[in-house]
């Protein structure tokens, strides 16, 4: 129900319809989107924001929404929804996209505010954990992308976009083509992964794309959540968290291994060291060296 109080503009309704009008509208924004050359998972995203509003508008045009509208709706994900404050922030970057973008009308935003997202710890797994996981993960194609994604601290997505040319063994490297934020840069190739990669060659012979699903294509994204997930249950974890957890668990081994955080920035492909620092705050390193009062007491 997207809507101001005073003045109602979008009703509750039970069905999932799009206008005409507003179809175009979408048609209109994908096609924007594509020629800005945004990566295929934020088109997706940002469509599913957006066709998720024009739903609730029925029969009226999402062109015509003003800022206090854009408001509740917000608060009507906050409040009513209780969706995650980045949910909102999402649907936020959806709309202000296409009213920027495509309706050419920057200053809508000026006066929405955006609700202030919590400050979270990456989830990490203990190096055992990680160890059970792809022990005992038996599919080799499987287990090398588990090994991939530990071994290397690359994203779901680069996972997937890898190559059989970007494995360079003979400088020990992992070539990331296109990363977030369309960079190019170089991962280390440990000499496990390069047996494990060796191994996996050999029984599946890939033609193009480093892991493939069906027909040759790319291994799917949902898929590879779902190899992670049945990992983890193999071996008895039940943190939640999907394979990007693996990334953060490779950085903060790194820092309690005595890598350097600048190093690891590069490894990561972070604009900023703020980012990379978050893993100062679960390493375990120096925490383990506390000595906890509660240990002299004589009990």
């Amino acid at each position: 129900m997207l809507y101001h109080t005073s003045n109602p503009i979008i009703q509750k309704t039970s069905a999932a319809v799009i206008s005409q009008d507003n179809k175009k509208q979408l048609d209109l924004y994908i096609k924007i989107l594509q020629l800005k050359a945004y990566s295929s998972n934020t088109i997706r995203l940002y469509t599913y924001e957006l066709k998720a509003i024009m739903q609730l508008l029925q029969n009226r045009r999402i062109e015509l929404l003003q800022p206090e509208h854009i408001k509740s709706y917000l608060l009507w994900l906050l409040q009513v929804k209780k969706v995650s404050e980045t949910k909102v922030h999402s649907a936020l970057n959806a709309l202000k996209f296409y009213f920027e973008q495509v309706l050419k009308q920057p200053k809508i935003f000026f006066s929405i505010p955006r609700p202030k997202k919590p400050w979270q710890l990456p989830k990490v797994h203990a190096a055992e954990q990680v160890r059970r996981m792809i022990q005992l993960t038996t599919n080799e194609k499987h287990k090398t992308m588990l090994m991939v994604a530990y071994g290397s601290g690359l994203r779901l997505q680069e996972i997937i976009n890898l190559q059989i040319t970007d494995i360079n063994s003979a400088r020990m490297v992992i070539v990331v083509r296109r990363g977030k934020g369309k960079k190019d840069r170089q991962v280390n190739l440990s000499e496990k992964l390069l047996l494990q990669l060796r191994l996996y060659f050999r029984i599946y012979r890939p033609t193009k794309w480093l892991f493939e699903g069906m027909n040759n294509q790319q291994y799917g994204y949902r898929s590879l959540q779902l190899v992670f997930q049945q990992a983890k249950s193999r071996a008895g974890i039940n943190m939640k968290g999907g394979i990007h957890t693996l990334r953060h668990s490779y950085a903060t081994h790194l820092l309690e291994n005595g890598t350097d955080l600048r190093l690891i920035q590069e490894l990561f492909g972070h604009n900023s060291i703020k980012t990379t620092m978050r893993y100062t705050h679960v390493s375990t390193a120096e925490l383990v060296k506390v000595k906890s009062p509660l240990d002299s007491l004589d009990l």
